[in-house]
């Protein structure tokens, strides 16, 4: 099996933008922001602009940053831009705790929604309420269609 790759080509003032996004997002977060390092930056999808629709980029971000503690702790981060007529908008961007956060969040990137479950903790709520308040009504009105 052979890995496809594409080489793509990034101007330099793209990458500057690039760079004070994260650091923006990692401020948003509020995480401490005078010790922040970004260590890293990949772009993992791309998908170019053409005639009738806009492209869009999302890029990983790692980074170190210290905690009140003075720990040193990784912080992992995701930037989506869409690009409209050759320029880069950023349209999301968020700071994870962990890799498993932020692979939930190109899962959700990639398919474009979350998908409900019907095991969902809100859902049983629901339908436990709903069986309740039907239970409720029918010791409620039963016996007043029968005594009529």
């Amino acid at each position: 099996m052979s890995a496809e790759t594409q080489a793509i080509r990034i101007p330099e003032k793209i990458m500057r933008q690039i760079r004070s996004d994260s650091q923006a997002a990692l401020h948003r977060a509020q995480i401490c922001c005078n010790s922040n390092e970004t260590v890293q930056l990949s772009c993992i999808d791309y998908r170019r602009e053409t005639e009738t629709e806009f492209g869009s980029q999302l890029w990983y971000f790692d980074a170190q940053t210290t905690d009140e503690r003075n720990r040193r702790m990784p912080v992992f981060g995701v930037l989506e831009y869409s690009i409209q007529y050759g320029l880069h908008v950023l349209a999301d961007d968020g700071v994870f705790d962990s890799l498993a956060q932020r692979e939930r969040f190109h899962s959700v990137y990639r398919r474009g929604h979350l998908s409900p479950s019907l095991w969902h903790p809100g859902h049983r709520w629901l339908a436990l309420g709903v069986l309740f308040i039907t239970a409720l009504m029918l010791f409620k009105v039963l016996p007043l269609f029968l005594a009529a």
